[in-house]
């Protein structure tokens, strides 16, 4: 039964910066893609950013590309997102995400909602101005 659980969310100022990590259990955590996700109030679920099962290929939504980075680590199965130069419109509910079929060493990046089977139970970022 695969488990995954965000944390480090909160309330921050403009400009500012947060790292949100997602624990995942279950499954053999280097096989698969990992994503972050976003979900604003009133507005659909939308990609943040992924990165594959080496860490080695990561992939970034036009709108954080620059101030985000996503990382993992496989010996803590663990993926990270550090959120920079954070702004009111990353206000959201963040959720970690892991693929629905093992992409194993591949170095592919999956931006679609409907590739990711298992989903945290999300972590809410305010950016206030």
């Amino acid at each position: 039964q695969v488990q995954l659980v965000e944390s480090g969310g909160g309330l921050v100022q403009t400009g500012g910066s947060l790292r949100l990590s997602c624990a995942a259990s279950g499954r053999t955590f280097s096989n698969y893609v990992m994503g972050w996700f976003r979900q604003a109030p009133g507005k659909g679920r939308e990609f943040v950013a992924s990165i594959s099962g080496s860490g080695g290929n990561t992939y970034y939504a036009a709108s954080v590309k620059g101030r985000f980075t996503i990382s993992r680590d496989n010996a803590k199965n663990t993926v990270y997102l550090q959120m920079n130069s954070l702004k009111p419109e990353d206000t959201a509910a963040y959720y970690c995400a892991q693929e629905r079929l093992a992409s194993g060493t591949f170095a592919v990046y999956r931006s679609s909602i409907s590739a990711y089977g298992y989903w945290g139970q999300g972590t809410q970022v305010t950016v206030s101005s």
